[in-house]
């Protein structure tokens, strides 16, 4: 017989054996066993324990990158490494190595491994083994072919996957990030050395304490961090973040809940030392106090600290009559949440000292002033030396019985006026509120005409019309008012003047939008106090309203 005509004839047999048996069961042996080890790889063994396919996080946020984020494409290359080293292993250690070279090739059974009786039958298993590695050829490549298309499949159905978490990321993101712009929420620190802004507050884990500086839809998760400790931590103010503590990420100091979540107002007292300041926001708060008691505003304490704070003050008034000489450096903002209707403001008041004001270096140093979205401005018009010139004898000791702050209106303004546009930027967008204080004093004096309205007219009329062009020209709105913080505070205290000493916050208040300008009547609508008797008016010493 022809050597070819056989030769042909062995491979066309061992072709269709070879491709019977990869169709009928090696393909799918491979494919079976190559899937099962990729799904082995996206699970932890034991349920519940650690995978050592897993890398821990070592990052300074205390909380674990988010599955999608990382996890997701080393499962999917552990899946892949799974499927490829088994097709290789079954290739090369079953069908070649074991079913092919040690069994077949050596006349033992495939599947029992057992030495055949006689010669023709260890001839025939020998004469299937070209076959069975041929099978194991084509089953690998052909499941190979299968595994890519399935590999690629996935692949795109995990970029899907992280571009859904992407799209969720960066919609809360914009979604947080607009609604704080609707409502002009921007945070700052309160406190005395930083006054720095930040886009986001460290929030504490409840469960542990922990600081996460980065709870914020993101790496770690779209919308929730899971914290080392297992407890899952929502990342926007619309889930809930508004209710884990917060710090300052610059000083590290504890935040009130409102920031973040409220528009913050910073509203700085300026005068001089012993101008009346603290005494003006002792009578501003009470005055907020009695508006919230006759109308729909609404009054609350940011913090215990403030609800203390604002206690020893009132304590220290309703005990002696007047406050304590502000002391320290730069001064933490009191912090109050006015509302009406449902919106509300966080006011950020600063009472700073006298001194802090009185030039360009100290006057730089007040990082709050860069912030501030209005004025307070505390004017004693006892202390302009204009003022002094015009009083007669008399009049001159019951001025200095009122112990006049240590300058001048018109000198405290030009101190502090060109740093704060220095450091804002934006005096000129800026409204000012200007308080006459120590009115009871002037009210005594017989040199003078009493305060009357308009305000700014009778400080025209006294010789300060300096300061009144002066507060027209360099800022965006300016309102005046005349106030008795001694009448307005204490005991005995009146409560039309309560509220006259609020309307300047308020004013201030209702130009960022808060919906309070009817609460603050026109200068002609205000009634004059001193038509209404004060009964405890003859018990009162003169003294001054900062000692």
């Amino acid at each position: 017989m022809d050597p070819e005509l056989i030769a042909w004839i062995l491979a066309t047999l061992i072709g269709v054996m070879a491709l019977a048996m990869c169709l009928g069961y090696g393909l799918w042996r491979f494919l079976a066993l190559a899937l099962s080890a990729a799904w082995a790889a996206f699970r932890t063994h034991p349920p519940g324990g650690t995978d050592p396919r897993i890398t821990p996080y070592a990052g300074p946020e205390p909380a674990r990158p988010a599955y999608w984020a990382g996890q997701m494409w080393l499962d999917a290359r552990f899946a892949g490494q799974a499927a490829a080293l088994t097709v290789w292993f079954l290739l090369t250690r079953h069908w070649l190595g074991g079913l092919v070279r040690r069994r077949l090739l050596r006349g033992r059974g495939g599947w029992s491994g057992e030495l055949s009786d006689n010669g023709f039958g260890r001839l025939m298993l020998r004469l299937l083994a070209p076959g069975t590695a041929l099978a194991a050829l084509l089953s690998a490549l052909l499941a190979s072919v299968l595994l890519a298309g399935v590999a690629l499949f996935f692949a795109l159905e995990l970029g899907l996957v992280a571009l859904a978490a992407l799209a969720a990321t960066l919609a809360g993101r914009v979604a947080e990030r607009l609604w704080k712009l609707a409502l002009g929420i921007r945070m700052k620190c309160p406190y005395p050395g930083c006054y720095r802004p930040f886009p986001l507050a460290v929030h504490l884990c409840p469960g542990c304490g922990a600081a996460h500086r980065e709870l914020r839809p993101g790496a770690f998760g779209a919308l929730r961090h899971v914290c080392r400790c297992g407890k899952a931590l929502p990342t926007t103010l619309m889930t809930g973040r508004r209710g884990l503590s917060a710090r300052c990420p610059h000083c590290d100091r504890s935040l009130p809940p409102a920031v973040g979540t409220t528009r913050v107002v910073h509203l700085p007292l300026i005068g001089g030392t012993s101008a009346g300041k603290t005494m003006l926001l002792a009578a501003m708060l009470d005055g907020l106090r009695s508006w919230s008691h006759e109308s729909r505003l609404t009054l609350e304490y940011a913090s215990p600290d403030d609800l203390r704070e604002a206690n020893a003050l009132g304590q220290q008034l309703n005990r002696t009559g007047w406050t304590l000489k502000t002391q320290g450096g730069q001064p933490r903002a009191l912090m109050l949440l006015v509302g009406h209707g449902r919106r509300r403001r966080l006011l950020y008041l600063y009472d700073p000292m006298g001194e802090s004001l009185r030039d360009a270096d100290t006057t730089r140093g007040q990082g709050y002033l860069a912030h501030a979205d209005g004025v307070l401005l505390v004017t004693d018009v006892l202390a302009a030396p204009v003022v002094r010139r015009a009083l007669h004898a008399g009049d001159t000791e019951r001025a200095e019985a009122a112990r006049p702050a240590d300058l001048g209106p018109v000198e405290t303004y030009a101190g502090f006026t060109g740093e704060l546009q220095g450091l804002g930027g934006r005096r000129g967008r800026l409204p000012v509120a200007t308080v006459v204080t120590k009115r009871d004093a002037l009210d005594r004096l017989d040199s003078l005409p009493r305060p009357t309205e308009p305000v700014e007219a009778w400080l025209a009329g006294i010789g300060l019309d300096e300061l009144v062009r002066a507060l027209g020209h360099d800022f965006a709105a300016a309102r005046y008012w005349v106030v008795s913080a001694r009448a307005a505070t204490g005991a005995g205290a009146l409560d039309t003047e309560r509220r006259r000493a609020a309307e300047p916050v308020l004013w201030l208040l209702s130009r960022t939008g808060l919906r309070v300008g009817r609460l603050v009547r026109a200068p002609e609508e205000r009634p004059d106090p001193r038509t209404r008797p004060d009964p405890q008016a003859a018990h009162r010493e003169e003294r001054s309203n900062t000692p």
